[in-house]
């Protein structure tokens, strides 16, 4: 007979997972609800610093353990010491979330080669590499019954041509999602699912660079641009965290190549509604 109870459908307690660019933004939201979900947590960015303090915040907030293992994954020398710091501490990863990200603005006739070549290498290439590099580890304790699972974090910019001069970011993040596809024909059999989300606005340094505020996340009116979007907010840890366990747990194991929006309606319900600011 089917087991169709919440705890044991959703419940991912006592798995390991990776999640890169997880010292702030929707990576350090991601860690800390796997730590709460009883799962034992890497975190990598290429800041040593930010990384360790928030790994050290994150295992005392939960009380469970989150590993800070700093790495720059927009090169293979950075991707390798990442996979050779995480191989110390375990032999296996469960969950790999492909977050880290970075992005570009310029105009079209001012838009630099280094602006293309940085955000694709870390958005694009070090998804790539990283999860190549993994697979021993996430073929490990992989089944058919409880597989291992790849989440990358795209973009609802990826899905629509956003309104900002961030062109590498948006294609990068078309790009992930093709990708996501792509590796989940090939590592569906491996016992291994690769999914995809696709964020729209959520309060990160990230958007707040875009939005006018320089980085300053505690100082931009999230309520204010939330105002903007069909469900008059800007997503919460809540949001992603429940999306991650969903596609981390038993219940999402049958769920393969896809791309999910959380994006409170902004592609899907926004279209012909008039403007609520």
């Amino acid at each position: 007979m089917a087991n169709l109870k919440i705890d044991e459908l959703f419940n991912i307690a006592g798995k390991t997972a990776l999640v890169t660019g997880g010292s702030r933004g929707i990576g350090e939201m991601i860690a800390a609800g796997l730590l709460a979900n009883g799962v034992t947590v890497y975190i990598s960015s290429r800041k040593a610093d930010v990384c360790d303090a928030t790994a050290e915040r994150l295992s005392q907030e939960y009380g469970g353990t989150c590993v800070s293992l700093p790495a720059d994954l927009s090169n293979l020398e950075g991707i390798d010491s990442l996979v050779a710091g995480l191989k110390e501490h375990t032999d296996s990863v469960d969950i790999l979330v492909n977050n880290a990200g970075a992005s570009w603005g310029a105009t079209i006739e001012e838009f630099p080669e280094n602006g293309w070549d940085k955000v694709m290498d870390t958005n694009v290439k070090g998804v790539f590499f990283l999860t190549q590099r993994l697979l021993p580890m996430l073929e490990t304790n992989a089944t058919s019954d409880d597989p291992s699972r790849v989440i990358n974090i795209g973009s609802v910019d990826g899905l629509t041509a956003p309104a900002w001069d961030t062109f590498s970011y948006s294609t990068s993040k078309a790009a992930v999602h093709h990708l996501t596809r792509h590796l989940a024909a090939h590592l569906t059999r491996r016992h291994i699912t690769v999914n995809a989300i696709a964020p729209g606005p959520y309060p990160t340094w990230m958007l707040s660079t875009g939005v006018g505020t320089g980085g300053d996340v505690e100082g931009t009116d999230w309520d204010m641009i939330g105002r903007g979007n069909p469900r008059g907010r800007v997503g919460t840890p809540e949001d992603i965290t429940g999306l991650v366990v969903f596609l981390s747990s038993r219940a999402g194991s049958y769920t393969v190549g896809e791309t999910i929006t959380t994006d409170g309606g902004q592609i899907n319900a926004s279209r012909g509604l008039p403007s609520t600011s």
